[in-house]
C-alpha cells in the first residue's frame, strides 16, 4: 500500500507501562501503529523452553508449559516428522503469534532469528529471498550470495531491506546472529523448563529494524535518552541518508501534536467516512469481518453505473487501509454496492488485487460472489487493534446491546409487586442507573404508585450498571424520607425521583 513516499515515525516512549509507535504518511494521516505494554506477556519472537502438558491427537496438537502466563498451543504438523511429542518431554519453541481472546500463544520448534538484513533458521538449510523483492535479476543475486554466505546448520531468507546490501553487510549480520543462537542454546542448557531463554527486542528496537527504510525521513520522540539511541542506530545503518531524528519537548503530548489521538479513536469506529461522502461500516466477529460499503452523501454526476463504480474503487483503497490499521486478518468479506457489468466486477477485484501486493500480510482476493460479495483471506500477524484498545461492554456482556429502558423499567416494577405483596410497607426507596431511574419518573412512577397504593421512591446511582437495581429501604413514609435526607447530604449528587402527583 502506498499512500506516499515520504513518512514520519512518531513515538510516544515517555510512559513505560505503554510505549506507541506511529507511522504517519506524507499527509500526516496515520500509515502504521504499535503498542506495547509492560503488563504483556508471551510475546511474538520470545524462545521458551518448554515442557509439553499435554497432547491431542484428535487435535494434531499440544499444550506445553511455557512457564509465564497461558500454555502455548503447538501444531504437531510443525514438529519435525523423527520427533514423537510426548507428555513431559522439553522443547525449544518460539512464539509465532502472540495470545488473543481466548486462545493461548502459538508457538513452533522451528526457529528463526532476524537481524537488519536476513533471517538466519538454525538446523534449517534453505536460502531464500523476501517476495517483495520484485526484481529477477536482484532475486537471482541474493539467492546465489546466500547460498556462498549461509554457514553450515542455518537456513537463510534474505529481507526486502537487504535489497542494496553487500556481502560484508549480511556477513556482519550472520555472525551477530550465529553468536546470539550461541548465547540462547548456553541458556537452555543451564536452565530448568519451562523458563524463558530469549527474550526479542522490544518494540522501538523492532520497528527501527523493520520499519525503517529509504521512505522514513523523520522520527520525532518525547525522550531525550531515546532519541541519543535512535541516532546512533541511524549512523550506523543509514550513512547516506538524512534522516532527522527529533526531540519533542513541548507541554502537548507527542500523539496530541500530530493528531493521532484522534485517528487512533476513529480506528475503533464501525463507521468509516470517505472524502467523497460514502462510508464504510466494519464489524468484527470471532470468525470474520464483515465491511458493508455506503454511497451516503456521494450522488456522483454523471449517471448511477459511474456514481456506483467510483464508490467501490474509493471504498477498495480505504478498506485495503483499514484492514492494514487495524490488523484484522481471518476472512473477510465485503459487500460492495452491486454493480451491472462484469467489466466493473473485474476492474473491482484487480484494484483489490494491485492494493494487496504492498500488504506485508499475505492476501487473497477471490472475486465477486453470486450474491455480489467479495470474499478475502488476509494473514493474521498480530493482535488486531480492537482487542488492544477495547474490553467487552461489562453492561451488555459484550453483545453490543443493552435492554431497553421499558424492559429494565418492568423488572423494576416486578420486583416492586413482590415487595408490597410481601409486606404492608407505606413507602420504598428503589436505586437504578440514572437513566432508568429518570425514565421511570417521566413514563411510569405515577402509575405504580396508583396501582400498588404506596409511595414510591426511585434514585439514580451513577455507579450502577445500566440494568442493576436494589431496594435501599422500605417502612413508613416518614422513615423513608428520613433515609433520603440523609442519602442527600452524605452524597449531593443523589437524585431522588417521586411521583409528580405527590
Amino acid at each position: 500500500m502506498v499512500y506516499g513516499s515520504s513518512k514520519k515515525i512518531v513515538a510516544n516512549l515517555i510512559d513505560p507501562e505503554e510505549i506507541r509507535i506511529a507511522i504517519l504518511d506524507e499527509r500526516g494521516k496515520l500509515y502504521d501503529f504499535f503498542v506495547e505494554r509492560m503488563l504483556e506477556h508471551q510475546r511474538t519472537g520470545e524462545i521458551y523452553k518448554a515442557r509439553v502438558d499435554s497432547v491431542l491427537q484428535g487435535m494434531n496438537s499440544a499444550f506445553l508449559n511455557l512457564g509465564d502466563g497461558r500454555n502455548g498451543f503447538l501444531y504437531l504438523d510443525d514438529v519435525p516428522y523423527n520427533i514423537d511429542v510426548k507428555p513431559g518431554m522439553e522443547m525449544l519453541v518460539q512464539i509465532v503469534k502472540n495470545a488473543r481472546k481466548g486462545k493461548g500463544a502459538r508457538v513452533s520448534p522451528r526457529i528463526s532469528l532476524a537481524g537488519r538484513d536476513l533471517v538466519l533458521i538454525p538446523n534449517g538449510k534453505e536460502t531464500g529471498v523476501s517476495k517483495r523483492i520484485e526484481d529477477e535479476e536482484t532475486r537471482n543475486k541474493l539467492r546465489a550470495l546466500a547460498k556462498e554466505i549461509r554457514p553450515e546448520g542455518f537456513g537463510i531468507i534474505i529481507r526486502t531491506v537487504a535489497e542494496s546490501c553487500d556481502r560484508e553487510s549480511l556477513l556482519e549480520d550472520i555472525n551477530e546472529l550465529v553468536a546470539e543462537w550461541d548465547e540462547i542454546q548456553r541458556n537452555a542448557e543451564v536452565n530448568p523448563a519451562p523458563c524463558l531463554v530469549h527474550r526479542d527486542l522490544g518494540l522501538l528496537e523492532k520497528i527501527l529494524r523493520d520499519e525503517l527504510n529509504e521512505d522514513i525521513d523523520e522520527i520525532v520522540v518525547d525522550t531525550q535518552e531515546d532519541k541519543e539511541n535512535i541516532e546512533a542506530f541511524v549512523k550506523k545503518n543509514f550513512e547516506d541518508k538524512e534522516i532527522e531524528v527529533n526531540y519533542h519537548r513541548g507541554k502537548m503530548p507527542v500523539f496530541d501534536v500530530y493528531n493521532i489521538e484522534n485517528q487512533l479513536l476513529e480506528l475503533q469506529e464501525r463507521k468509516v467516512w470517505l472524502s467523497s461522502g460514502a462510508y464504510l461500516v466494519i464489524d468484527q466477529t470471532e470468525a470474520l469481518t464483515v465491511i458493508d460499503v455506503n454511497t451516503g452523501k456521494f450522488v456522483g454526476s454523471k449517471s448511477l453505473n459511474d456514481t456506483v463504480l467510483k464508490t467501490n474503487m474509493e471504498a477498495a483503497v480505504e478498506i485495503v487501509r483499514q484492514l492494514h490499521l487495524r490488523a484484522l486478518g481471518g476472512i473477510v468479506v465485503v459487500d460492495f454496492i452491486d454493480m451491472d457489468t462484469e467489466e466493473n466486477n473485474s476492474s473491482l477485484v484487480a484494484q483489490l488485487q494491485e492494493l494487496f501486493k504492498t500488504d506485508r500480510c499475505k492476501a487473497r482476493v477471490y472475486g465477486v460472489t453470486g450474491l455480489g460479495l467479495v470474499e478475502i483471506t488476509r494473514k493474521r500477524a498480530r493482535n488486531d487493534i480492537r482487542s488492544l484498545m477495547t474490553r467487552g461492554c461489562p453492561f451488555c456482556s459484550g453483545l453490543g446491546v443493552v435492554t431497553k429502558e421499558e424492559s429494565v423499567s418492568m423488572h423494576i416494577k416486578r420486583f416492586i409487586r413482590k415487595i408490597v405483596t410481601a409486606s404492608k410497607c407505606e413507602a420504598l426507596l428503589v436505586e437504578a442507573h440514572p437513566t432508568v431511574a429518570e425514565y421511570i419518573a417521566d413514563t411510569f412512577l405515577t402509575l405504580w404508585e396508583e396501582e400498588f397504593e404506596r409511595t414510591i421512591f426511585i434514585r439514580g446511582c451513577p455507579d450502577f450498571s445500566w440494568g442493576k437495581y436494589r431496594l435501599e429501604i422500605q417502612g413508613g413514609l416518614a422513615q423513608v424520607e428520613q433515609r433520603i435526607t440523609i442519602l442527600q447530604k452524605r452524597e449531593g449528587w443523589a437524585v431522588v425521583h417521586r411521583a409528580v402527583s405527590a
